[in-house]
């Protein structure tokens, strides 16, 4: 039984977007081990049926001797388990886990870059220095050519090959995680005031404030509407928003905060309309969810938002980090439900033909299977 590593920096994301995946290897004869640091998911990892397998590296900071101590921790992992195939998952774990692949001359070594993240999608001077001197010791570490790495959308894509990487690597498209469309299916909106979400982790490049900022204007104007965030914090993040911010948005009237849920279906029927107004996504899965739950979708005309968001006939397109743009279109969405309809019939259309995890899974399983032949 060939085993493989599926890895992060967070055991959340494991558990929220690769436990699928994990039972389609058990369905193959592989054996599927989560690699990741501690955390409060691993329990729901482990009484998935899955082995888990603790890594300690610091999501948020740069500090070199611990980064070289996370590096030392992984190669260790690896001489202990000997897996046959690496899937690494977002950007530090691919560049330690390519790193350590190197150095003990593993070859079978798949890397998914979900997203530009924080390190470059951030634009303050701390930043662009820190990309300045990573860069291209990652470009070196990662570009081998007996690699495959996977990228969830073409931009992400031609955005680092413009910047000299993964241009020796054998690269696939693969559209996200996928969505249960059992567990996600559509429903009649509730009857009351619209309920206008936000879904996902509290981060200001996820275009919170253009969300809070549309609220506001929308309240201004006295639009009968109510703007909810869903989702938590992010600590780990280095745009995580603060509490005590979000508190006050909640105070001040502009918006509700039903945080966490762990029945996202249930959440997805209570609202009418789902925004995604991020700076740039791998592939929204928000957007994949809200589809399959029969709700029309806003979103912004960026990478990973507009792949699947076809302005005009799956959703509605707004510019980033324009909250009157955004306000005026929730205004428009509001007062047509006929066009909400027609939209939300569309998108769980496009999802039950391109989405859904088993889709995705087979797709991956088949690179997996690929590289394991190689």
């Amino acid at each position: 039984m060939k085993k493989i590593f599926l890895v992060s920096n967070t055991d959340w994301y494991l558990y929220r977007f690769r436990l699928s995946l994990g039972k389609t290897l058990l369905e193959n004869a592989m054996e599927p081990v989560f690699i990741s640091p501690s955390g409060k998911y691993v329990e729901n990892i482990k009484s998935a049926g899955f082995r888990w397998v603790e890594w300690g590296v610091d999501r948020k900071n740069f500090y070199p001797v611990e980064e070289f101590v996370s590096i030392i921790r992984f190669v260790n992992i690896l001489r202990k388990e000997n897996p046959d195939l690496i899937h690494n998952h977002t950007i530090k774990p691919t560049f330690y886990g390519s790193l350590s692949a190197r150095l003990l001359k593993i070859t079978h070594v798949i890397n998914s870059i979900t997203g530009r993240g924080y390190l470059f999608l951030g634009s303050n001077l701390g930043v662009k220095l820190t990309r300045r001197i990573i860069m291209p010791f990652y470009k070196r570490v990662t570009n081998q050519s007996s690699f495959v790495t996977i990228f969830e959308n073409n931009d992400d894509l031609k955005f680092f090959q413009n910047q000299g990487a993964y241009t020796n690597t054998l690269n696939y498209i693969i559209p996200g995680v996928g969505v249960d469309t059992n567990y996600f299916s559509p429903t009649s909106e509730v009857e009351d005031v619209p309920v206008v979400a936000y879904v996902g982790r509290l981060l200001w490049d996820k275009g919170v404030q253009t969300f809070v900022d549309a609220a506001r204007n929308l309240k201004q104007k006295s639009v009968p509407v109510r703007m909810v965030l869903i989702g938590s914090t992010d600590p780990g993040n280095p745009t995580s928003i603060p509490e005590k911010t979000i508190y006050n948005w909640v105070q001040d009237g502009i918006v509700e905060w039903w945080g966490w849920q762990e029945n996202m279906a249930l959440a997805y029927h209570q609202c009418h309309i789902v925004v995604m107004p991020s700076f740039g996504e791998g592939f929204s899965t928000t957007i994949l969810e809200a589809m399959a739950s029969g709700r029309a979708v806003i979103a912004t005309d960026v990478p990973g938002c507009r792949d699947v968001v076809l302005n005009q006939r799956t959703g509605l397109l707004v510019p980033p980090q324009d909250p009157d743009a955004l306000a005026e279109t929730i205004r428009t969405m509001i007062a047509d439900q006929e066009l909400r309809y027609t939209f939300a019939k569309a998108g769980r259309e496009l999802v039950e033909k391109n989405y859904t995890i088993g889709h995705i899974n087979q797709l991956t399983l088949q690179i997996y299977q690929q590289v394991l032949s190689s």
